[in-house]
């Protein structure tokens, strides 16, 4: 007995039995530059990636990690289309332009508009008429009080609209925007057609939140969790189309010869996604999965 005493019980420390000592720096902390790459195109402003777990990461927590400079990694424990609705989420919670914003069409009642409103979550809609060509907005304001459910949106919007260009910069559009009041600013080409819209609202959080890791067009960055099932081309194709940014093959153990075949597969038809493949615990793992077209490799076991 006292010799296993002897060697399984030892001295042991908790956290606040350690105390780091500060010392003389001359870098500021606003200089400090903590960046670092997710895969080979996605960097990240804040080196934190949320796991792929159903008690984890879903469109919420995958936001707010965003908006802080790191990464949600959708689980996959759900069917295809759910998991694409939760990356769809966090692709529209923010946007510089909003592309393809929800709009409604001329002849649609103020009933329809107010249900759109509530399913989107969004105070104002661009009211169009045949080719997506931009007749008018309507507001939140606008039907607050109005009582006719069955009112054509017609009646109520507003059509002296002030727009603006797809050329047209953050700055710029901020300017617009304060300029003449709006809160919406409708984007279309030179058929004026709809085909994008900037809200104030946008504007602010990209402001107030400089390190978020967004897209080139100023979206929220996801990533998705995939596995190596016989749907998993299916699942992979259906998260591309809604724009995830990287989709992470996940399974215990990714040294195998399935998971480079999806890894190959998904890169043949998708080859400008970003693939992250895990998990793995060796360098010849790592070396193998990176030739095979990875563009990042998940360490660790367990």
């Amino acid at each position: 007995m006292s010799f296993l005493v002897d060697k399984v019980v030892m001295e042991g420390i908790t956290f606040d039995d350690v105390l780091l000592l500060p010392s003389y720096s001359k870098v500021l902390p606003r200089k400090v530059n903590i960046n670092t790459r997710f895969t080979k195109d996605i960097t990240l402003n804040t080196p934190i990636v949320s796991a792929a777990m159903d008690t984890v990461t879903e469109a919420e927590l995958a936001i707010a990690i965003a908006r802080e400079g790191g990464i949600g990694v959708i689980h996959k424990n759900m069917s295809i289309e759910k998991q694409a609705i939760q990356v769809r989420k966090v692709k529209r919670a923010e946007n510089v332009m909003i592309l393809e914003p929800v709009s409604i069409g001329i002849d649609s009642t103020v009933s329809e508009a107010l249900d759109l409103m509530k399913e989107y979550r969004i105070g104002g809609i661009p009211v169009i008429k045949d080719d997506n060509v931009l007749v008018g907005i309507v507001t939140n304001r606008d039907l607050r009080f109005e009582h006719e459910m069955t009112k054509k949106i017609s009646e109520i919007m507003t059509k002296d609209l002030i727009t603006t260009d797809q050329e047209t910069d953050l700055d710029k559009a901020a300017q617009i925007l304060q300029k003449h009041k709006i809160e919406k600013l409708p984007i279309v080409n030179n058929k004026n057609q709809l085909v994008g819209l900037i809200t104030y609202k946008d504007i602010t959080k990209t402001k107030d939140r400089p390190s978020s890791c967004k897209d080139k067009k100023g979206r929220l960055r996801v990533a998705a969790a995939i596995g190596i099932a016989p749907d998993t081309l299916d699942r992979a194709e259906a998260l591309i189309k809604s724009d995830v940014d990287a989709l992470s093959i996940d399974t215990a153990h990714a040294h195998t010869k399935n998971v480079v075949l999806i890894l190959k597969e998904i890169k043949r038809n998708f080859p400008d996604t970003q693939i992250v493949a895990g998990n793995i615990g060796t360098a010849e793992a790592a070396i193998m999965l990176a030739d095979e077209g990875a563009d990042a490799v998940k360490v660790g076991i367990g």
